[in-house]
């Protein structure tokens, strides 16, 4: 049956005869019943309706284990930099203030005819010739991102970028920092559960296009990136997510977003729900929000937790990592985060200081130079770990390649 973790156990229970009624769903998303674990699988096939030929008609899911690697990553900034003295001519604000309290010196922001689905397609392709992988191969495309070139995704319009034949499908997670983390949890799910062989999870916000950069408070934290990785099937013995850890509470949305802006909506309605004024006015959304104070005490306090509840789940301790690997939110937070979890400064990777907090982006990017400059190589065990509005947090023990 499914683990806490969401991960078979090796063994494979006798489906009885009779079943019980009794039936509900584990965290991990898998139904049981009676102490048996089963799978629901679905059909919506139409008689007589022609057969579409993708590489993933056989993905018929079946009571095995399963396993998961990542084999490839890639990334892609965007040309402009902007550092700190550029903003303190903007705002009143130095380099010493702004790297003091995050460590953050340089960002890139998206300009000119760049966007954020170029970078994402950019990213994806670097990591496909990573994994030397045909994008016809590929059975899902999952775009981790909270600022999308389309308010309804921009997953589907990457897939056509890349040229995938077969039309795997694409769709899009919107979890603002944790959505890397939630992404990699999905393809796992996807592969482990149904019968999908190659993933592409792509993590990528252009958060400057919501920056108030009148606000010192959050203009000087905000970059634009992208980061992919290639998930693959494999066999259970191969496993590279060995464990994860998910939360969300919504009661601390509060303190950080970019909610609709509410002078559009307001008049909208009279009392009794009849419409004062049609059509509706043209909906926007505010800049980023943020009480910096709260956040961090969220930060400091769940993410030390969370990545102690993924180390226990795969039966390892701090000192079986060979890497901490943070969303890229704030220097002040990664060290406390480090501190707490006794992992020594050599241990951590972390390019803040040239890319500001990019999103969803931060931990495929960070991966992505950790691998290429050598310093993260096969058979490295990474604790990851995600947090960011929602409030949504995650973390992930993971082997690279």
């Amino acid at each position: 049956m499914a683990n806490a973790s969401g991960f078979f156990t090796p063994s494979v229970p006798r489906l009885r005869s009779k079943i019980q009624p009794s039936i509900g769903v584990s965290r991990s998303g898998f139904c049981f019943s009676g102490g048996i674990s089963r799978r629901v699988v679905c059909s919506s096939a139409i008689e007589g309706a022609e057969k579409h030929v993708s590489p993933s008609e056989s993905r018929m899911p079946k009571l095995v284990r399963k396993g998961c690697k990542l084999v490839g990553c890639g990334s892609a900034v965007p040309s402009l930099s902007v550092s700190n003295d550029d903003l303190s001519k903007i705002v009143d604000t130095s380099d010493e203030w702004i790297s003091v309290r995050t460590g953050i010196r340089n960002r890139r922001v998206i300009s000119g005819t760049e966007s954020l689905k170029k970078l994402a397609v950019e990213a994806a392709q670097k990591a496909l010739e990573m994994a030397d992988f045909d994008p016809n191969d590929l059975d899902l495309i999952l775009m981790c991102t909270s600022t999308p070139d389309d308010i309804f995704g921009s997953a589907p319009q990457i897939q056509r970028e890349l040229g995938c034949r077969n039309s795997p499908l694409a769709y899009d997670i919107t979890a603002a920092c944790s959505g890397f983390v939630l992404g990699l949890i999905s393809a796992a799910s996807h592969i482990r559960g149904g019968g999908f062989r190659n993933v592409l999870v792509i993590g990528a916000d252009g958060l400057s296009r919501f920056v108030d950069w009148t606000d010192r408070g959050t203009c000087i934290l905000f970059g634009d990136a992208a980061g992919a990785v290639l998930v693959q099937a494999c066999d259970a013995e191969e496993d590279g997510l060995l464990s994860f850890d998910l939360h969300s509470d919504g009661e601390g949305g509060r303190h950080l977003g970019a909610p609709i802006n509410d002078n559009e909506t307001d008049e909208l309605l009279g009392s009794n729900g009849s419409a004062l004024d049609f059509p509706p006015k043209k909906s926007s959304y505010s800049c980023i929000q943020m009480n910096g104070k709260e956040v961090f005490r969220f930060a400091v306090r769940c993410v030390p937790q969370s990545i102690e509840s993924a180390l226990e789940k795969a039966g390892l301790v701090s000192g079986n990592v060979d890497w901490l690997l943070l969303h890229q939110a704030n220097q002040r937070i990664i060290d406390a985060v480090a501190t707490r979890l006794d992992f020594p400064q050599e241990k951590v990777i972390s390019n803040l200081a040239n890319y500001g907090n990019t999103s969803a982006a931060s931990i495929p990017l960070a991966l992505d130079e950790a691998v290429r400059s050598g310093k993260v190589k096969p058979g490295h065990t990474i604790a990851a770990a995600g947090f960011g509005a929602g409030l949504t947090w995650g973390s992930a023990i993971i082997r690279w390649g």
